[in-house]
């Protein structure tokens, strides 16, 4: 199939209701038409993180009035669209439930072919869609649930080197950004907060650091802000607003740093894979956003001479293009899914290798 093909993608894995049409044709240049995204950050607020039964709730109320904006915006309908793709997993799962059943609902009705998409292949492809990067890569994919390096061989077919086996970063901002009452979502807070701070006032640990290999570990480092915040705090418990952009950009800092290391250990490894070292090496994944970050890891990428891949900030974060993208791809290789697709709260991508962070009854976690 080498024709021109437009995608439906729905996301709904968290708390981001988004719909996106994409298209493209082989030789050309992928087209975004329309990227429509309804957040809940009002909604979840309040409680200092995303609290499922809401976030699905919300899901449930917006997928029609989202998806209906955004062919509105690409000036097409379902008749100009030739396949539907969803995310069905990982994510919470009411979110995956609503947006998997919606998917259905229109792809049956219309007569159109459904592809149900893993959340973090969408996150790993986004750098063929944006720069057109071409299979063999590495992908650092850093979010707020996942982090790992992976190996993208083709759109079904990843082989992870390593990852965290706790905390992802953005999970690690979230939690740090609550302790220094800062608002949601941390990674945004603590990336606006920190650019007026010290980045080397507070020394704090790096988990794993010297071990081989690149797993990275993220759950220290909360304990350590708390402890840090607790020494600041006033009589009042009140930390000093010059203190918590020094916290910030410290934690920042030392997150670029680790992520910085692992980096350079994955570059070993993926010339150990192919014989060759990365090129390009893409960035993925809602962390992918913080500019300290890129900048830091552009730097270990220059020190290699290696190229440096990450898309624009908006398609880093949960967006439907993504998942559109990933629609498309594998629409190309003829896996097409059914009305038994079903949401799935796990969901590797890489099903070869051992889990990093255990297992259960759901399968494993990454």
């Amino acid at each position: 199939m080498h024709h021109r093909l437009t995608i439906l993608g729905i996301e709904s894995s968290c708390d981001d209701t988004a719909a996106a049409i994409i298209s493209h044709a082989p030789g050309e240049a992928a087209r975004v038409h329309a990227s429509v995204i309804f957040g809940q950050a009002a909604l979840h607020g309040r409680y200092g993180g995303v609290v499922p039964e809401i976030a699905a709730r919300a899901h449930a109320e917006a997928l029609d009035y989202c998806t209906e904006e955004c062919l509105e915006k690409a000036g097409t309908s379902l008749n100009g669209i030739d396949a539907i793709a969803v995310t069905a997993g990982p994510g919470l799962i009411g979110g995956l439930m609503s947006g998997v059943a919606f998917a259905k609902g229109l792809a049956a009705g219309s007569a159109k072919p459904l592809l149900g998409i893993n959340h973090l292949a969408g996150h790993a492809l986004t750098p063929r869609f944006t720069h057109g990067v071409q299979f063999p890569y590495l992908a650092l994919l850093a979010s707020g649930g996942h982090c790992q390096f992976l190996v993208a061989r083709g759109p079904n077919d990843f082989l992870r080197l390593g990852g965290t086996i706790d905390d992802a970063p953005g999970e690690a901002f979230d939690k740090s950004a609550r302790l220094l009452g800062l608002e949601q979502p941390g990674g945004p807070s603590i990336e606006r907060v920190a650019a007026g701070g010290d980045p080397k006032r507070f020394r704090f640990p790096r988990p794993l650091r010297g071990r081989q290999g690149c797993n990275m570990s993220f759950s220290g480092l909360k304990t350590a802000l708390l402890r840090t915040a607790t020494s600041q705090a006033g009589d009042e418990g009140k930390i000093p607003g010059q203190a918590v952009a020094d916290i910030s950009a410290s934690f920042q800092y030392t997150v670029a740093d680790i992520l910085a290391e692992k980096t350079e250990a994955a570059f070993r490894m993926f010339e150990q894979a192919t014989g060759k070292l990365p090129g390009p090496f893409a960035v993925t994944g809602g962390v992918a956003a913080n500019m300290t970050i890129r900048r830091k890891l552009e730097g270990v990428c220059d020190a290699n001479d290696v190229a440096f891949v990450a898309p624009h900030p908006k398609y880093c974060t949960d967006n439907g293009a993504m998942i559109a993208w990933a629609g498309l791809e594998r629409f190309r290789l003829g896996l097409f899914d059914d009305m038994t697709l079903g949401a799935r709260p796990r969901w590797p991508l890489d099903t070869v290798s051992p889990p990093l962070s255990g297992s259960g009854k759901k399968g494993a976690k990454s």
